[in-house]
């Protein structure tokens, strides 16, 4: 099992070997970044968007939370960690496209599936919840179609895309973006089990890429 020093150990081979492979990238990159795309991916650990998109340093800008969730656009309360980053690389950044990248087996989707940390206490799985809650009405549609079983976790998962999706839509500046053709949006799904990617169509289904 990966702890700390192993992590410190993996650094000195980065060090050593990747490091000095690319001392050219580096140099240009400590100058200032400039990503083409931004990938929203869940933290899973499984699931890293650079691995999966065998991308090199600076290539993507990305943020992973549970469930790769995008809440809707709002301006009070709380801290907005995801609205920070989106506003940051379209406004800032300017990047032309945005994917929201779902996955297989998703812990933040059983959760939500399932209501397990529903009434539990912040600490105690109430962040969970109250997070994955921004599912409660695609959960109601997935139960109603498909039950509570191995079909609806993968539909769920699905949903966790398309309504990140619809979120972002919510955020002012994305919409004039896409009618201004300046900006792109894009859905995936990475199922762990076969390492298939599934890309998003314009009218919501998957395929394999």
């Amino acid at each position: 099992m990966t702890d700390f020093s192993d992590l410190l150990t993996g650094y000195r081979r980065f060090r050593q070997i990747e490091y000095r492979r690319q001392r050219d990238r580096w140099d240009e990159l400590s100058e200032g970044q400039a990503p083409k795309v931004m990938v929203i991916a869940c933290s899973d650990s499984r699931v890293d968007p650079a691995q999966v998109f065998d991308t090199s340093p600076g290539e993507i800008f990305v943020v992973r939370n549970i469930a790769n969730l995008v809440p809707p656009f709002e301006l009070g309360g709380g801290r907005h960690g995801v609205s920070a980053a989106l506003e940051f690389a379209v406004t800032q950044l300017e990047v032309p496209e945005i994917v929201v990248m779902g996955h297989g087996a998703c812990g933040g989707v059983h959760a939500a599936l399932t209501r397990r940390f529903e009434g539990k206490a912040p600490g105690a799985g109430g962040f969970i919840a109250h997070w994955v809650d921004m599912l409660d009405e695609a959960r109601d549609r997935v139960i109603a179609e498909h039950g509570d079983g191995e079909e609806a976790i993968r539909a769920l998962e699905l949903e966790t895309v398309r309504v990140s999706i619809a979120n972002l839509r919510t955020f002012p500046c994305i919409p004039e973006r896409e009618a201004a053709g300046t900006l792109k949006i894009h859905g995936a799904y990475f199922a762990i089990r076969d390492g298939v990617l599934h890309v998003m169509d314009d009218a919501g289904a998957f395929a394999p890429a």
